[in-house]
């Protein structure tokens, strides 16, 4: 099986070195031919340049491809895909600008029959798994708290589109909100506050909210784009508090205990690798854990009912599960 990679930056290196890693044979797709070039030079192997509409023009689609490109026009290349015949995709996070470009590809792949899956490589952290196995080793997670700040000085300086930046929350934000609601269980019931702006996101500034999952865990959320801060996730048992900050790394604070410990995980891949990579392609291509990895039926419930609630100013909603 040859695997396409859609894009010819630094995901797609990241992928392409995984790829061949595994002796899988895969084909870079990039648009111009400096990139092309740059993507060769840096990896030694061969990009194709002209962009993907030129290359299913001269190609049979590939049984499996993966979209690494910018945000800005992940759903665009999702799409062309699709309607070439390619059934198999892993399309970078999160799929789309917008939530209507992530519904127009959701509809697409159910009007086609083909298996979208979100590439939300954080799921699959060795830090994360072991996080998953004391939760489950303890019976359970039973509180968590989360922050998903922004560099917002870094952010303005990105060479992004505004609408992408106005949409960060979704474009990079939600590496964590998909992190901690994995971990912890969907939210059933949220409620969310916000105020400010800043001057490339005029949605809001700051963003607090708590609530309570699936799981019977209650949560509380924080971030402030416009004052210091950083990622991360912290969850308590009734014996651990894991915390994952950074993000690569779990410590543990046990009960009776105020110091905070490294745990030791096995991350050896992470290390040799993008950090959950090897494992996402693992579950993409050869269905290994293939369940943490998000359809684009299920991305798009959260970005309509967990995402865009998270903005509503000092709202209550009760979100199906």
């Amino acid at each position: 099986m040859t695997v396409w990679i859609v894009g010819a930056g630094r995901m797609a290196e990241a992928y392409g070195k995984v790829l061949e890693a595994g002796g899988v044979d895969f084909l870079v797709v990039g648009r111009g031919e400096e990139t092309a070039r740059g993507f060769t030079e840096r990896t030694g192997h061969p990009c194709r340049p002209g962009g993907l509409d030129a290359a299913l023009a001269e190609l049979a689609p590939p049984e499996a491809a993966i979209v690494a490109t910018d945000v800005d026009s992940l759903a665009d290349n999702g799409l062309a895909l699709l309607a070439a015949g390619c059934r198999r995709i892993l399309i970078e996070k999160p799929g789309g600008v917008t939530p209507a470009e992530i519904a127009a590809l959701a509809e697409a792949t159910s009007a086609s029959g083909a298996d979208v899956r979100l590439g939300y490589n954080r799921r699959f952290y060795a830090s994360v798994l072991a996080a998953e196995a004391a939760i489950a080793e303890d019976g359970g997670a039973v509180s968590m708290n989360f922050e998903f700040t922004e560099s917002v000085d870094v952010v303005a300086g990105l060479p992004y589109a505004p609408e992408v930046k106005e949409n960060w929350l979704l474009a990079n934000s939600t590496h964590v909100i998909d992190t901690a609601f994995h971990l912890a269980g969907r939210p059933k019931r949220l409620f969310s506050a916000v105020e400010g702006q800043i001057a490339w996101h005029s949605r809001a500034a700051r963003f607090a909210g708590t609530g309570l999952t699936e799981n019977g865990v209650l949560f509380v959320y924080h971030a402030d784009w416009d004052a210091p801060g950083r990622w991360g996730i912290e969850i308590n048992t009734r014996r651990r508090r894991l915390i994952l900050r950074p993000m690569e790394q779990l410590h543990v604070q046990k009960r009776g205990a105020f110091t905070v410990e490294p745990m030791a995980i096995d991350d050896d891949l992470d290390r040799r690798f993008k950090p959950g990579l090897h494992r996402q392609m693992a579950a993409f291509l050869d269905g290994e854990d293939a369940g943490r990895l998000l359809t684009i039926g299920e991305h798009l419930a959260r970005v309509r009912t967990i995402y865009e609630s998270m903005y509503r100013p000092w709202g209550l909603q009760e979100i199906p599960t």
